[in-house]
């Protein structure tokens, strides 16, 4: 398979580095619209035909394999399939945005404290909703997070926009911070994103290379993350899949793809690029 294009200079530096050292390299992905198609249930998510067996092979060659989610780890481990999947036995799955790890190796998870402000926002979250004229929003407790969405009501975006400032002020009220995604505003502690979530995963592995594949908004503290540690000799690919629609992701990234089909392409052409080295 060819290698993708990649728009940027430091998008094919990235690339290379990874081929030419892939002891080196990490390869993360977000889990909903990247690795899986997003679906209006979360609960169905599932992965993406090949996008599991494409991690497996750069598994056997790179230093870390890694999903980074706002899911609760046990339940991007369950949806995703890669409990026991062939050559995943190292894989980990940073939940709650980095607050959680779950290590393949060990079927176990650690994760930080919980803030309380998260268990006082869960009590008044329905009367905020009900008083907004929006009882309907489906809430996903993600444990450490509440996610509110509102793509299966009937003007989801509408929705979206009158729910942002009571989300917000009840955000504020609890010290979480409100962050937008599609079709949903989360309340989350603050402190916690994929941007954190990414530097940890490059100071525990002492990567020198990075890919990773995000497609909302909340993959974009990931993005600004890795243009950072660029600035500090680190290389790295930003892909970006259009799931979502977040243009200002796309914008940012080395490689777009329309859906998680084109980045299973992109990490099958990199394994193949590794098998072509090995």
């Amino acid at each position: 398979m060819s290698t993708p294009v990649l728009a940027t200079t430091a998008g094919r530096e990235g690339w290379e580095a990874i081929v030419a050292d892939p002891a080196g390299a990490v390869i993360a992905s977000d889990f909903d619209g990247t690795l899986s198609p997003l679906v209006e249930d979360p609960a169905m998510s599932r992965a993406a035909e090949g996008a599991l067996d494409a991690m497996a092979r750069l598994a056997r060659s790179v230093n870390q394999v890694a999903i980074v989610t706002g899911r609760p780890a046990l339940v991007a481990t369950e949806l995703s399939g890669v409990t026991g999947h062939p050559g995943l036995g190292r894989l980990v799955v940073l939940g709650h945005y980095g607050l959680e790890r779950w290590e393949a190796a060990t079927g176990s998870v650690t994760s930080d404290p919980v803030p309380s402000g998260v268990a006082v926002a869960r009590e008044q979250l329905p009367a905020v909703l009900q008083a907004a004229g929006l009882p309907d929003a489906f809430v996903e407790d993600k444990e450490s997070s509440l996610a509110v969405h509102t793509r299966r009501l009937a003007d989801p975006a509408g929705a979206l926009e009158t729910l942002r400032a009571p989300l917000t002020e009840l955000a504020e009220s609890v010290e979480l911070r409100l962050e937008p995604g599609n079709l949903v505003l989360e309340l989350r502690p603050p402190g916690i994103d994929k941007g954190v979530a990414i530097r940890r995963l490059v100071e525990s592995t002492g990567a020198r290379s990075v890919l990773y594949a995000g497609d909302d908004l909340g993959d974009l503290a990931a993005f600004r993350a890795l243009g950072e540690l660029r600035a500090d000799g680190l290389y790295a690919v930003l892909v970006a899949a259009r799931s979502s629609g977040a243009a200002e992701l796309v914008d940012a990234a080395d490689i777009v793809v329309d859906d998680p089909i084109g980045v299973v392409t992109v990490l099958t052409a990199l394994a193949d690029a590794l098998a072509a080295r090995a």
